[in-house]
């Protein structure tokens, strides 16, 4: 087997560490290891939110709606994202927060890979 190749499912791998797939969380010597990228694969309930709002942001966020509804919250406009392949971009300082306004599945990739932003779980309204 080449260590250097991975093949998986995103809903099967993601499952085991709440979407995230590729980052720094991932054991050194792991492929998906990374401390450049992240990327997760959000399977999100109608109603689920985000625990509370991401703040102090040292990261670019890129979040593309697969399938649902999804809001995105910035400091200063919400961002519906309703058609897949509909996508959002922020940088870094640019708190956030979300909510899954019908199930979702959404794909998000961050980047640097920076240790220390893990909340608790989300919350069902």
């Amino acid at each position: 087997m080449d260590d250097s190749v991975y093949v998986g499912n995103a809903g099967v791998d993601g499952a085991t560490d709440t979407g995230w797939l590729l980052g720094h969380f991932r054991p050194p010597g792991d492929v998906r290891h990374s401390t450049e990228v992240e990327v997760k694969w959000g399977v999100h309930p109608a109603g689920e939110a985000r625990a509370q709002w991401a703040t102090g942001e040292r990261r670019t966020a890129l979040l593309v709606l697969i399938s649902g509804r999804f809001r995105v919250e910035l400091p200063d406009r919400t961002v519906v994202l309703g058609t897949p392949g509909d996508y959002v971009v922020w940088g870094r300082g640019v708190d956030h927060s979300w909510y899954a306004e019908r199930e979702s599945v959404v794909l998000t990739v961050r980047w640097p890979s920076v240790p220390g932003y893990r909340v608790g779980p989300p919350l069902l309204r």
